[in-house]
């Protein structure tokens, strides 16, 4: 039977094709936009899913540890003692990198004499054999002198050193150490001069600077600049090194930002700032910069999509750092937070494809106060760097980086892998079993170059860790995280040796870092413990004597503990410093508790140097051994 059409059901009809095409139309639009937005693809590379951000007001940022991090500062700028520093008494020290090449790390740093982006300003080498003990810098690359004859341009105060890339190991066998010159303020653009590359020798020696690549946007070359043109050496395998390099279009992306390559240089022109990269397990790279931008390469390096801001990745102007780790994970360090003047804390969170990152956790959460004030330096660790791929690969399955704290000092981390943050065993930690000058296992270590923690080995052949003072405004830490509990035994070994104007506390914390249980002493030579808010006296402490302390910690309701010294009970249920709903971690420092600066504290005031900051304090010396802990699962 065929069906009659009136207008009415014509116009019905109409209407629900109408209507059928719309509702088409939408959800194609929709599952474009899906598509558009799939984590992985070019419009989001990689994804944060933990959920977990910082808590701005505490320098530990209510974040857990990534276990076992070891920070080692490896200069400390002196101004009026440069014999103890660098030589010259600089003190905007920054922009750090590294390698590992000849069995030696290398690390690589620009260095001004106050500010940042103003003149002198150079680059510095400094190399250890272990990633701990360091060599006295030297320079690399020293301030521009210009030819006889050319003139500062206009707006110009000098002449000033710049680099994102610090050193290339060549196919070769040769390392290369490699900077920029500019003009300050503004040393990019049409305000560089142009690249330079030395060679570092395996006696430790340079050869000559020349010149690899010029500025792109000005008329530099080798008639009106202070260096040949690399292709003058009479070294034909430097020059087959400096070709090697000029033909990777991925390593030289780093240099993007500093001439941005407008005689077509770059296969890639839509460059960020501070590139870095890493390949993940599909095959694809993973390009990163400053502010939060991601993109992919298909082709090895040569193109990326456009970078897109990858919006569950918290930061501002301080780079991060991201790279395929020893156990075949990823990792990606960064300073969470979107404050440029207040870099701090310094985090990391891990991935298993490179794509979905989760665990954002603390690889330093120490600031210093800054010593010397100038131009631009902001607070905290930042600018972090590790080995970029083909630059060396040090012994062991760790991952190492370099920073700079607060623009001043000059660090590196060891970051043990696989990158955990929780301890599912009882802690039995007499030091026996680790080597001196080894890796402390599990032990979270912040070493200065006057406030030490190590691992010793005393004259009747005990092994303890030793941490030591000298330094009137830092201090040496060590953290052991135990297994999460609310009812907790702990019980550890404290010796002091010497005692200057700082004290030693011992906390036990949870994993936000709120401590209820404080144990102190003081040049007064007492023992204090917190009982509630205040810190009661209990014993006094001698020079050279083992104190025996077992501590039993309930965390429930308001939270209470009982604390027995040499197996004599001094105090038992009192009340915590606050309530906390767990414990998880035990801390030992050679200086009081602090948190400035902070999220307030001026970052541009042209304040004095701090009184006494280039002078030692006499020494404080303590030891810790036989660290014991038992935790109640939650």
């Amino acid at each position: 039977m065929r069906v009659k059409y009136t207008p009415n059901r014509l116009n019905l009809v109409h209407q629900l094709k109408t209507t059928a095409i719309k509702c088409f139309i939408i959800l194609f639009i929709l599952h474009s936009q899906i598509s558009k937005a799939q984590t992985g693809s070019n419009n989001e590379p990689i994804r944060y899913i933990g959920g977990t951000h910082i808590n701005p007001f505490t320098h530990e940022a209510g974040l857990r540890y990534a276990i076992g991090v070891e920070n080692i500062q490896t200069l400390r700028a002196n101004r009026t003692h440069p014999e103890l520093s660098d030589g010259y008494g600089w003190t905007y020290n920054h922009a750090s990198n590294l390698a590992y090449w000849n069995g030696q790390f290398y690390q690589q740093y620009i260095s001004g004499e106050k500010d940042e982006h103003r003149a002198p300003v150079q680059t510095m080498l400094i190399t250890s054999k272990n990633g701990k003990e360091w060599g006295f810098p030297k320079v690399a690359f020293p301030p521009y002198k210009a030819p006889e004859g050319v003139k500062i341009p206009e707006g110009s105060t000098g002449y000033m050193m710049h680099q994102r890339m610090g050193f290339y190991v060549t196919p070769n066998g040769r390392l290369l150490t490699l900077a920029f010159y500019g003009h300050t303020e503004n040393p990019f653009r049409e305000n560089g001069i142009g690249r330079v590359v030395r060679e570092i020798y395996k006696d430790g020696n340079m050869g000559p600077i020349y010149f690899i690549r010029y500025d792109s946007q000005t008329n530099w070359n080798e008639s009106n600049t202070a260096y040949p043109f690399y292709k003058k050496s009479n070294d034909k395998g430097f020059v087959a090194a400096c070709d090697s390099l000029l033909n990777d279009r991925l390593r030289t992306l780093q240099w993007f930002e500093e001439d941005n390559g407008v005689d077509g240089f770059y296969t890639f022109n839509k460059s960020e700032q501070a590139f870095n990269w890493y390949k993940r397990k599909d095959g694809k790279i993973v390009g990163l910069w400053k502010k939060s931008f991601t993109a992919l390469s298909d082709d090895d390096g040569k193109t990326f999509s456009d970078p897109i801001k990858s919006n569950t990745l918290v930061m501002s102007g301080g780079k991060m750092w991201g790279q395929q780790t020893e156990d075949g994970k990823y990792a990606i360090s960064y300073n969470p937070i979107d404050q440029t003047q207040y870099r701090f804390p310094m985090a990391v969170i891990t991935s298993d494809d490179g794509i979905i990152y989760d665990n954002l956790l603390l690889v330093q959460a120490e600031v210093p106060v800054r010593r010397f004030y100038g131009i631009w330096k902001d607070f905290g660790p930042c600018y972090m760097r590790g080995i970029t791929p083909g630059n060396g690969n040090p012994p062991g399955k760790d991952m190492w980086m370099t920073y700079s704290m607060n623009k001043e000092d000059i660090w590196i981390c060891r970051v043990p892998t696989p990158i955990k943050y929780a301890i599912n065993e009882d802690v039995k930690d007499d030091f026996e079993n680790m080597t001196v000058n080894g890796l402390l296992t599990d032990w979270n270590t912040y070493s200065t170059k006057w406030a030490k923690t190590s691992l010793t080995k005393e004259s009747n052949g005990n092994q303890s860790l030793h941490m030591t003072d000298t330094d009137p405004y830092d201090y040496s830490r060590a953290i052991r995280v135990f297994e999460e509990g609310t009812a907790v035994s702990v019980s550890f070994k404290v010796k002091v040796e010497a005692i200057d104007s700082s004290q030693f506390d011992v906390e036990i914390t949870d994993q936000f870092g709120n401590s209820p249980i404080r144990i102190s002493f003081g040049e007064d030579k007492q023992i204090k413990i917190s009982e509630g808010f205040n810190m009661k006296p209990t014993l006094p402490f001698e020079y050279g004597k083992w104190y025996n302390f077992k501590i039993k910690v309930n965390t429930l309701g308001l939270g209470s503990y009982s604390i027995a010294i040499d197996n004599k009970m001094i105090a038992e249920n009192i009340p915590t410093l606050m309530a906390v709903k767990s414990v998880e971690r035990i801390s030992f420092r050679t200086g009081a508790y602090r948190n400035l600066p902070d999220r307030k504290t001026p970052n541009e005031v042209n304040d004095p140097p701090l009184n006494g900051a280039d002078e030692k304090q006499n020494l404080s010396s303590y030891f810790i051994d036989d660290v014991f802990v038992i935790s109640e699962k939650k």
